[in-house]
């Protein structure tokens, strides 16, 4: 499939068309394999939305993702401030307070990470539906 055009249309964003040389890319330097690793783990998108209403502090957010370990959070949080999606704030009270907010990168990706949320939770069940029946004829 060398030098392949892949012609990329989305009906459920009209006017967005992109046509790919897969021929031209450098898949070991993807900038959507590189991005979607850190966004599309299992926390960083609870993250986001939870940061996407209003700025937190550390132990709000914990609260917030109950099922979250403390090292995952904390982990979490530096990947997203190290990719500038999310800023951290230290107050000087007795003890140090932290807040965590989203930067404008962060509500850019956000955008479009919106978009993703949505479609999701609307087609979950659909989605659900068409695994059960791959597996019943795959048996």
């Amino acid at each position: 499939m060398r030098g392949a055009i892949v012609n990329l249309k989305s009906k459920a964003a009209p006017g967005i068309r992109r046509e790919i040389d897969l021929g031209s890319l450098d898949f070991g330097n993807c900038p959507v394999r590189d991005m979607m690793q850190q966004i599309g783990g299992k926390w960083a998108t609870l993250m986001l939305e939870a940061l996407s209403q209003r700025p937190y502090r550390f132990g709000e957010l914990r609260r917030t993702i109950p099922d979250i370990s403390q090292r995952m959070l904390t982990q979490t949080l530096r990947d997203l401030q190290r990719d500038g999606y999310v800023e951290r704030e230290v107050f000087p009270t007795k003890p140090p307070s932290v807040e965590y907010r989203m930067t404008e990168l962060g509500r850019s990706l956000y955008g479009t990470l919106a978009l993703l949320l949505n479609w999701a939770e609307a087609n979950h069940d659909a989605v659900r539906a068409a695994r059960a029946r791959f597996d019943q004829t795959s048996i």
